[in-house]
């Protein structure tokens, strides 16, 4: 692939892969956590902004894309690149966890999704190869092959489909593949069925993609079970490949999948928990809302050298949160993102010292 390239350049004794990812728009340090930015942007954070807290890659959905303001818009507009006014990598999901969250509005057979869109009701079809098509005309570095996600209380039957259309649709996905710069990753399905599981996995490795993620978690299902289907999905994959683990999470879950040699991590939950009022510290979860914050004049951490921390009190920013002003959403969130980015940078100096995980899991318990 042109432009992509993967490397383990250290491992720890539990597995974690410290490795570099090399794309059109720059090298990627993994393991990574990727800031959500669904609609084409990180919500309440400049694009500069984003860069100084150490991100290098972000993740944008291309259904919710293609639906607004739509794909030609964005190709008129310069590309997802210039459209978002960021330069560096983008990964972009096709769309198969919507069309399990959507379910209402979705229709799903072997050809593909048939929906009604969210935004206004309009008829559409989503099929493998178009899926690859659109994530190629955004420009993005890495696109997702399209995939059938299942709700953790499927049925057997139902998880078993979704595993043999998931590898339909990847193979068909695969073949559609025409533009270079943009890696395609497949992703692993089979619910809680860790025999499913590593059928999916060894049908996509035998097609051959630029690396592999696993999907259908984190939706529902108790955090011991993601944590089993996770680390018995993790082997079947091939070493030399970026392994990205969808939708996860808190950061204890960054640190134990990370052990486990997952590479790629997002989730909503630091910018989400932030508008929310809740910012993540060493010392736990701190709900800003809280009265007892009122008067406070410490920052949020006293040891974090955000922007937040580092300009406002927490008094100032309980203040803000409660008379709903945007600047305390945008604050909280530069706050959270810094605690996430700061702590993969972290994990990756320690898997490259040796001193994974001891260094970094000894406060995971108030992370969880």
């Amino acid at each position: 692939m042109s432009g992509f390239r993967f490397e383990v350049v250290a491992q720890s004794a539990s597995g974690a892969r410290l490795g570099r990812l090399t794309t059109p728009h720059g090298v990627v340090e993994t393991p990574a956590f990727m800031p959500v930015a669904t609609h084409g942007a990180v919500k309440g954070v400049l694009p500069r902004q984003l860069r100084e807290l150490g991100a290098t890659l972000v993740l944008s959905n291309a259904y919710h894309l293609a639906q607004r303001p739509g794909v030609g818009a964005i190709e008129a507009l310069g590309g997802l690149h210039r459209f978002m006014a960021w330069d560096g990598p983008i990964l972009t999901d096709s769309g198969g966890f919507q069309v399990m969250s959507l379910a209402g509005l979705v229709r799903v057979d072997d050809h593909g999704v048939r929906y009604r869109s969210h935004v206004d009701g309009r008829a559409g079809t989503l099929t493998p190869e178009e899926a690859v098509r659109v994530q190629e005309r955004l420009g993005v570095d890495v696109a997702m092959s399209l995939d059938e996600c299942v709700a953790a209380d499927a049925s057997a039957a139902d998880v078993a489909r979704a595993v043999r259309r998931t590898a339909a649709w990847a193979a068909r996905g695969l073949a559609a593949h025409r533009r270079r710069e943009t890696a395609l990753f497949a992703i692993v399905q089979g619910g809680l069925d860790a025999a499913l599981r590593a059928e999916s996995a060894a049908g996509l490795v035998a097609l051959g993609f630029d690396g592999y993620a696993v999907g259908g978690l984190s939706v529902g299902e108790p955090p011991a079970e993601t944590a089993r289907i996770a680390a018995a999905t993790v082997t079947a994959l091939p070493a030399d490949r970026p392994r990205y683990l969808m939708g996860v999470g808190t950061p204890a879950d960054l640190i134990r999948f990370a052990t486990m040699g997952y590479d790629l991590f997002d989730c909503v939950l630091p910018t989400r928990n932030a508008r929310n009022g809740m910012l993540f510290t060493r010392h736990g979860r701190l709900a800003i809302r809280n009265a007892v914050h009122a008067r406070d004049p410490r920052p949020v951490d006293e040891a974090c050298p955000c922007y937040t921390c580092a300009h406002f009190s927490r008094g100032a920013l309980r203040h803000l949160t409660m008379a709903r002003e945007m600047l305390g959403a945008q604050l909280a969130t530069l706050h959270n993102l810094h605690f996430y980015l700061a702590l993969m940078r972290e994990i990756r100096a320690a898997i490259a010292e040796g001193s994974f995980p001891a260094r970094v899991a000894a406060a995971a318990g108030a992370w969880a």
